[in-house]
């Protein structure tokens, strides 16, 4: 499935090649081939890609929403999993945006509500967003 996601990725953006020059397709290549490797490691830990999407643009993006449980991200997992990633870039922003998530929600003193809701979007600046059980509205 990834690999046909690749390919597929791959296709769209080098359809970009009249409009970006060279070395900001290579550059956007290269972002977008980094953090699609990350997904399967994420559903190893429990997160099921939901909504996958490809922005074709100037500066193409890359969209991911993954689904997943909260059971599976107690502080102790997520402290093990950034240990054992150390010094991968792309899983590591993941785990850390999940781990601040967490941290911030709990100080609301608020209960927690299913889902955990994982956004990635990929671009040259890659943002990753949590959303801690179903937002109401839609950015």
């Amino acid at each position: 499935m990834l690999s046909d996601l690749w390919n597929a990725t791959l296709k769209g953006v080098n359809d970009l090649a009249g409009t970006v020059s060279e070395g900001a397709k290579e550059k956007t290549l290269k972002v977008i081939e980094d953090w699609l490797e990350i997904f399967p490691q994420l559903a190893e830990y429990g997160l099921e890609i939901t909504s996958f999407s490809m922005g074709l643009a100037i500066s193409p993006s890359l969209n991911v929403e993954l689904l997943g449980s909260h059971e599976n991200w107690s502080d102790e997992a997520i402290a093990e999993r950034l240990v054992e990633h150390k010094g991968e870039t792309a899983i590591t922003m993941v785990l850390s945006t999940i781990r601040t998530a967490y941290r911030l929600q709990r100080q609301t003193k608020a209960p927690l509500k299913d889902p955990l809701i994982l956004k990635i979007t990929v671009k040259i600046t890659p943002e990753v967003r949590v959303v801690l059980g179903f937002p109401f509205v839609e950015e």
